[in-house]
C-alpha cells in the first residue's frame, strides 16, 4: 500500500476514536443526571425489531467496543467527578457517615432530654400549690357530690342543690371563725396585760436575783430591748404572720371556687373523660367510675359524720364540765378528726392542754374522757360509720395514709385512703378477671 494511504487511514483510525471518546463523555455525563433513567438508551443497545437482519460478526464486534469504551468512559468520568468537575458543573464528593449516628449528636441529644426533664420537675415542683389545691377541689366535689344527687332526688335542680351545700359550708367556716376568733383574741389581750405582773414576780424571784447579779441578765436583757433587734424582729414576726394569713385566706377561697366549678361541672366532666374511652369499655368503665365516686363521696361524708359525732360529744363533756370556750374547743375536735390517724389524738392533746392550763382536774378529766372516747370510736363508730363507703384492708388504709401524708402532708392523707380504694377496685373488677381468664 502507499505511503500516503497509510497515513490517510491511520487519521481516519484517529477522527474515530476522537468521536467515540466524545460520545462515551456524552453517554457518561447523561447517565450522571438525575433524568439519566429517563433517556433514551443509545443505538448500540437497541433492542432489533422484525425487520433488522441478524446481527453479524462486525456488529456484535462493534457494541462490544463501545460498551466498553462506555464502561471506560463512565469509570473516568466517575473518577473526575470525585476530584473535581464533570462537563463544567461543580460535583461533591459522596455523603459520609450519617450525622445522627456519631457520638457527638447522640450525647447532645441525650442532654437535651436530661434538660427537658429537669425543666418538667421544677415546673410541677414550681406548681405543687397549684396542683394541690386542684387535687383537694375534685376530692372535695367528689365527695360533696352524692349530697347534691340526694338534693336532687328530691326535685331540686343541681343548681339549687349545690347552692344549698355550699351555704352549708360556707356557714360551718363562719361558724368557726367566730367561735374561734374571739376566745384567741381575748386570750392574747389578758396574756399582754398580764405580762408586766409576770416580769415583777420574775424580779422579785431570790433566784432571778442571784442569777442577775452573777450574768447581768437583767442588764442584757435591757441592752437588748433598746437595741432595736426586739422591735424588728417582732415587726418581721408580726409580717410573716400576716403573709401566712392572707396566703390562707387566698388558698381557702381559691378551693371554695375550684370546688364550686367542679361540682357545677362533674357531670360534664365525666362525660367528656368517657368520650375519651373506647367504645367498646364504655359502658364498664362508667361502672367503675361510678363505684369510685360513690366510694369517695361515702368516704367525705363517713369522715364529717365522725367528726360531727366527736365535736358533739365533747361539746357536751366540756360544757358540763365547766371548761370555758366549750363551742371553739369541740369545732378544734371537729376539724383535727377529719384527719385520717392522728386527726383524733392531735385534737385530744390540744384540747386537754388548753383545758389543763384553766384547771388541772379539768385537764386530766379532759384526758380521760378523750381516751375512752378515742377507743369508742376506733372500734364501734368508724366501722359502723364506713362499712359502706370504703372497703379496704386496714393495713393498706394505714400503708396509704402514711405515704399520703409523707408526700402530700395533711392532704396527701385525706386523699389517700379513696386512692387506695380505687386502686383495689379497679384490681379487683379488672386486673383479676383478666388474669383468670388466661
Amino acid at each position: 500500500m502507499p505511503y500516503g494511504g497509510a497515513g490517510t487511514v491511520t487519521r481516519d483510525r484517529d477522527a474515530e476514536l476522537e468521536q467515540g471518546a466524545h460520545v462515551t463523555d456524552s453517554i457518561a455525563s447523561s447517565a450522571s443526571r438525575p433524568d439519566a433513567d429517563k433517556a433514551p438508551a443509545p443505538e448500540s443497545t437497541r433492542r432489533p425489531s422484525a425487520g433488522d437482519g441478524p446481527p453479524g460478526p462486525a456488529a456484535d464486534g462493534a457494541a462490544a467496543g463501545t460498551a466498553g469504551d462506555t464502561a471506560n468512559g463512565a469509570a473516568g468520568t466517575g473518577g473526575r467527578a470525585a476530584h473535581g468537575t464533570v462537563d463544567g458543573a461543580p460535583q461533591h464528593d459522596l455523603p459520609g457517615r450519617p450525622f445522627g449516628a456519631s457520638p457527638f449528636m447522640f450525647g447532645l441529644t441525650a442532654a437535651l432530654g436530661v434538660l427537658t426533664a429537669l425543666g418538667l420537675a421544677q415546673a410541677l415542683i414550681s406548681a405543687r400549690n397549684v396542683i394541690v389545691l386542684v387535687l383537694v377541689a375534685m376530692f372535695l366535689a367528689a365527695g360533696l357530690n352524692p349530697i347534691v344527687e340526694a338534693l336532687q332526688r328530691r326535685r331540686l335542680s343541681r343548681r339549687a342543690a349545690i347552692s344549698i351545700v355550699f351555704a352549708a359550708v360556707i356557714a360551718f367556716f363562719v361558724l368557726f371563725g367566730f367561735a374561734i376568733v374571739p376566745p384567741v383574741t381575748a386570750e392574747t389581750t389578758r396574756f399582754v396585760q398580764a405580762i408586766p405582773g409576770y416580769v415583777n414576780e420574775l424580779l422579785s424571784d431570790e433566784t432571778i436575783k442571784r442569777l442577775d447579779a452573777e450574768f447581768q441578765i437583767l442588764a442584757k436583757l435591757r441592752d437588748y430591748v433598746t437595741s432595736g433587734e426586739l422591735g424588728t424582729t417582732i415587726a418581721g414576726g408580726i409580717v410573716g404572720a400576716g403573709v401566712v394569713v392572707l396566703d390562707g385566706i387566698f388558698s381557702g377561697v381559691t378551693l371554695l371556687v375550684l370546688t364550686l366549678y367542679f361540682l357545677g361541672s362533674l357531670p360534664a366532666i365525666k362525660e367528656y373523660l368517657l368520650r375519651l374511652v373506647p367504645a367498646s369499655r364504655r359502658d364498664r368503665t362508667r361502672a367503675i367510675s361510678e363505684e369510685i365516686l360513690r366510694g369517695i363521696g361515702g368516704f367525705v361524708a363517713g369522715g364529717m359524720t365522725i367528726a360531727a359525732i366527736a365535736a358533739v360529744f365533747a361539746y357536751l363533756f366540756l360544757t358540763i364540765a365547766g371548761a370555758e370556750y366549750a363551742l371553739a374547743l369541740a369545732l378544734v375536735i371537729a376539724v383535727t378528726d377529719l384527719i385520717p390517724l392522728v386527726g383524733a389524738t392531735i385534737g385530744a392533746v390540744v384540747v386537754t392542754c388548753v383545758t389543763l392550763l384553766q384547771s388541772v382536774p379539768l385537764g386530766i378529766a379532759s384526758g380521760v374522757f378523750f381516751l375512752v372516747y378515742q377507743q369508742v370510736e376506733n372500734y364501734v363508730i368508724y366501722p359502723k360509720v364506713m362499712k359502706r363507703s370504703v372497703d379496704v384492708a386496714p393495713a393498706v388504709t394505714v400503708i396509704a395514709a402514711l405515704f399520703g401524708g409523707a408526700l402530700l402532708g395533711i392532704v396527701g392523707a385525706l386523699i389517700a385512703i379513696p386512692a387506695a380504694a380505687a386502686v383495689a377496685l379497679i384490681i379487683r373488677e379488672v386486673v383479676i378477671p383478666r388474669q383468670a381468664a388466661r
